[in-house]
């Protein structure tokens, strides 16, 4: 053979191959657990799958998982999983202690070192860190070799500790108290390289996680926000985008669990979820767009409208009793009393039947100003004309009507002006709720500013539907709702879940000053009925009522 390739023993060439293919699985075996960090968006889940991938590489028995909490001024070491193959029945709570040297985990966090312990019950006593026995003390447990790892985001920040327990020599061997010392080694250098990398990896994937996090909570954050300014505007809608989205979601999860029947296809992922839940929060802030005197309108009447009627009527009855004042004067001026033609008796019985009858004019056109105000303040309710009185009204109410909207009173200008305004009889005979044909567009509105809205947030894939899925909450499924005229076909069934649950809220809430709140059955019935005229999906508004989704809000059908 050549002297610069000596001949290899078939006992050394079997060695190399055999570390040649390890190095190989080992390769794919960190290739695969970088993939898996990086598909893992459940921090729980996450950590277990650091902690049973180190183990796997490592052979070892147990291990445990910390995380550090720089939240507030003293920052704390969380003990957040453990696993253990030998005590498999053994409970793992998590729990925070102060972040200190004194224990192997805290002294990581603290140094940024890493502990590779033979045997932790023979620490030197010049350490400043000891073994917690308590575990081993309550379960029969024995902790020999220990692997201490930090883990560093890319920034050199320590997030957190990795714990690795008892490297055994054979894999599938159980430990005890008595086999422990024969069962385990110490962890190697290399063994040591190849972890410490790995929980870099790991720290990064945390990190990740915990910014998906904080996104999350922002983005949750801002959503609540825009909630509290929409019920700011529209205090007699206080908490109903919250109710809404129970209901949605509720409905959604019921909707998925269905094997059978029509619903049967319908299926919606954790991420359609919440994508689901935050359509139903955001549906109606695009009332932010709508003037909040119409949001805020109690009767058919603004306030203020009614304190210039008020002020009408009160100067019409001022005037009144001046001019019959004025009216007395002048007879009397006209009338003096005349001793020569006639007895003083008998003119001053003539005069105070004058006056009598002047008063009696006065009092008369008075009453039935007072009965004008009545009948105003009857029709500016919200419901007026649709109760039984006024949808049979008499031929005398409707006189009187008649005569309230011809009325005139003499302003402080001397002109004849109308007691109420053409426009404000207008608003006065609105046959339902108490909004003109021009507010409740204005109103109807909402949906297309809420859509518009939306759609300039820069959702990510998950969330992309939020727009057009509360886009539609208005729409029926016969093309008579708004603001689009959409049909059956055309509306997401996200939205048509939606629906149902605006509606169902808004019937039985008790915070609409235009109405009163009705009993769940009577508005169960209403929905049966509106889906009986194609206007909401049957088969949800039955599975609503079936599975009585209504009750996440409290309500028990009467």
């Amino acid at each position: 053979m050549d002297a610069l390739h000596p001949a290899i023993s078939p006992i050394h060439h079997q060695e190399i191959l055999q570390k040649s293919a390890e190095q190989a699985e080992l390769i794919e075996q960190l290739l695969s657990i970088g993939a898996a960090l990086s598909g893992s968006h459940d921090l729980e889940e996450l950590l277990n799958l650091i902690l049973s991938k180190s183990r796997e590489i490592t052979c070892s028995d147990a291990g445990s998982v910390y995380l550090v909490d720089r939240s507030d001024e003293s920052p704390k070491l969380v003990f957040k999983t453990a696993q253990n193959d030998s005590i498999p029945a053994a409970s793992f709570r998590e729990f925070a202690m102060p972040l200190t040297p004194a224990s192997l985990a805290g002294y990581v966090a603290i140094t940024g070192e890493s502990l590779n312990i033979s045997d932790a019950y023979e620490l030197p006593k010049t350490v400043p860190y000891q073994l917690d026995r308590n575990f081993d003390r309550d379960f029969s447990y024995r902790t020999r070799s220990v692997l201490v790892l930090p883990m560093q985001n890319q920034e050199g920040e320590i997030t957190g500790v990795l714990q690795l327990i008892n490297r055994k020599i054979q894999p599938n061997v159980a430990l005890t108290e008595e086999n422990t010392l024969l069962r385990t080694k110490a962890y190697s250098a290399w063994e040591e390289n190849i972890v410490r990398s790995l929980a870099s990896q790991a720290a990064i994937s945390i990190e990740r996680n915990q910014l998906q996090e904080s996104i999350e909570n922002l983005f949750e954050g801002f959503v609540k926000a825009s909630i509290q300014v929409i019920e700011a505007r529209d205090p007699t809608t206080y908490g109903h985008s919250e109710r809404v989205a129970e209901l949605t979601v509720g409905l959604s999860l019921e909707a998925t669990s269905v094997n059978t029947g029509p619903l049967r296809s319908i299926y919606f992922s954790d991420r359609q979820i919440q994508e689901i839940r935050y359509a139903a929060l955001l549906h109606d802030f695009g009332k932010i767009g709508v003037p909040e005197a119409i949001l805020g309108k109690r009767k058919k009447l603004y306030p203020e409208q009614l304190d210039v009627i008020r002020h009408r009527f009160a100067l019409a009855q001022r005037t009144l009793e001046m001019e019959c004042a004025h009216s007395k004067f002048q007879y009397l001026i006209e009338h003096p009393f005349n001793s020569i033609h006639s007895p003083a008796e008998t003119q001053q019985c003539l005069h105070c039947q004058k006056l009598s009858a002047l008063e009696s004019q006065l009092q008369s056109r008075i009453t039935q100003l007072n009965r004008y105000w009545d009948l105003l303040l009857d029709l500016n309710e919200p419901e007026a004309i649709q109760t039984r009185e006024f949808q049979a009204l008499s031929e005398a109410a409707l006189a009187e009507l008649v005569a309230l909207s011809e009325s005139t009173y003499r302003d402080i200008d001397g002109q004849l002006k109308p007691l109420v305004t053409p426009e404000e009889m207008a608003q006065l005979m609105v046959p339902r709720g108490n909004l003109t044909p021009q507010e409740r567009l204005a109103i109807e509105a909402h949906v297309t500013h809420s859509y518009e809205f939306l759609k300039r947030i820069p959702w990510t894939k998950h969330l992309k539907q939020v727009p057009n899925i509360a886009y539609g909450h208005h729409e029926k499924l016969d093309g008579s709702g708004y603001p689009r005229g959409l049909v059956q076909d055309e509306i997401p069934i996200q939205t048509q879940i939606m629906s149902i649950a605006d509606i169902y809220d808004a019937l039985t809430a008790s915070d609409r000053p235009y109405k009163r709140r009705l009993p769940v059955d009577v508005v169960l019935n209403i929905l049966r009925a509106e889906a009986g005229k194609n206007k909401i999906n049957t088969d949800l508004v039955e599975l609503f009522e079936q599975r009585q989704v209504y009750k996440v809000l409290g309500h028990a059908a009467a």
